[in-house]
């Protein structure tokens, strides 16, 4: 598809991808009321899905993924959760593996191409909950799984009729050499803190998978995903874990609607984030590059984003 003219104009003070990024981070409050449901997935770990409903009866439902150390009372999440709640859709927002506010049960987690999650999530909604209509939103990490879900089968459940992917790290190398960047040292450090502290939980539960003196080695974004990430989850290290998890490569067999948008001012993402050529040649593929925004700062009127509208606007031209 041709490549989308944004239209996305925030007010001056929010031109700066810093604090568009920073007050939708910090500042930003939403109230949403929402109902806990506990899956059990097919390896026999949990994950936590935090629902919210249209007031009428609705047979649709959006899933909404949150980014890294995120969780489903994220302000990017709740905000397009009303909104689709609002436009009688029901939502449910996803905690990830040990997001929800308490570990799971197994030595891995979540990881940026952990698909398998999502796909028992979605036989969920069709054959419990009965969705006929499932759209998929997802949020920086989200985003990248579920590109990735999209594009590497080849058979996506039918009621599965459109997906948005925001601030989408296509490229996860690229985005870690980014996010190690001086430009991008407070976040890089609040990530790790987070991440750091996970793991210290974890390896209380799992005192045999991981040494001390490897944990007190982590000093990096990246030397966490080697010593961590990568093998708990089935990869050589952190290059090999990029290499296979990074949702470029799919984009080409990706057969459902999908709107990705990428802010050209997102210190996050590389110049490999940003799939021109894929989008270009895949008519299910759109892209939309705003000069603003951040990474996931899309600031617009009466607190609902400018990423939110379009992902209503999006799923509605689908007919």
């Amino acid at each position: 598809m041709p490549i989308l003219t944004s239209t996305y104009k925030p007010k001056f003070y929010f031109k700066s991808g810093f604090v568009s990024t920073i007050y939708s981070g910090l500042v930003r409050k939403i109230y949403l009321e929402q109902e806990r449901e506990r899956l059990t997935l097919s390896d026999g770990d949990f994950i936590d899905l935090d629902w919210s409903f249209s007031p009428k009866k609705s047979n649709a439902c959006i899933v909404l993924l949150h980014g890294l150390e995120g969780h489903a009372q994220r302000p990017y999440l709740t905000g397009a959760a009303k909104l689709f709640n609002e436009n009688e859709i029901d939502a449910v927002s996803v905690n990830f593996r040990g997001c929800s506010g308490e570990i799971n049960t197994k030595f891995r987690s979540y990881h940026s191409g952990a698909t398998e999650d999502l796909v028992d999530i979605v036989q969920h909604l069709i054959s419990e909950k009965k969705y006929e209509t499932i759209y998929l939103k997802g949020i920086s990490l989200g985003a990248n799984i579920i590109l990735k879900y999209l594009g590497e089968r080849d058979h996506v459940p039918t009621e599965v009729k459109a997906a948005i992917a925001i601030s989408a790290p296509c490229d996860l190398n690229g985005a870690c050499v980014e996010l190690h960047k001086l430009k991008n040292s407070a976040y890089a450090s609040r990530f790790l803190s987070h991440l750091k502290a996970s793991l210290k939980l974890k390896m209380e539960k799992f005192p045999n998978e991981m040494s001390l003196e490897t944990f007190n080695s982590i000093k990096t974004l990246r030397d966490f995903d080697n010593v961590y990430t990568s093998k708990a989850h089935g990869f050589v290290d952190a290059a090999d874990y990029y290499e296979k998890s990074s949702s470029r490569q799919f984009l080409p067999n990706i057969k459902t609607p999908t709107l990705i948008i990428n802010a050209l001012n997102d210190s996050f993402l590389s110049p490999e984030c940003y799939p021109v050529k894929e989008a270009k040649n895949n008519p299910n593929l759109f892209l939309e590059m705003p000069e603003h925004g951040g990474h996931v700062g899309f600031i617009s009127k009466n607190n609902v984003y400018y990423n939110e509208q379009r992902a209503l606007e999006f799923v509605n031209s689908l007919g």
